[in-house]
């Protein structure tokens, strides 16, 4: 399993900051990704996340409400069809 962004994040960003493997990444451009992602091939469900999100925007992947489960498969297109890691380099 994974945890997940939804629809709530505000960018934030204090879920990246206790992140033991790196693996959530701000969308860019952020008209077209306007939240944080998580990879779920390095996510490693330790919930570190959860707590540091002033919004509650994370949640385990089982634990989303109907209306945001569309947002499993946006956080994993992020990391397959879109910028992905290398949104970091496009930020800078």
């Amino acid at each position: 399993m994974t945890h997940v962004i939804f629809d709530l994040c505000i960018r934030d960003g204090a879920c990246v900051e206790v992140c033991p493997v790196e693996c959530i990444i701000p969308g860019f451009p952020e008209d077209e990704w306007p939240w944080y992602y998580i990879d779920p091939d390095t996510c490693i469900d330790c919930g570190a996340c959860v707590p540091e999100c002033p919004v509650a925007a994370i949640l385990p992947e089982e634990d989303l409400p109907e209306d945001q489960q569309y947002t499993t498969e946006l956080n994993a297109l992020f990391f397959t069809d879109g910028p992905g890691y290398a949104a970091l380099d496009m930020a800078k």
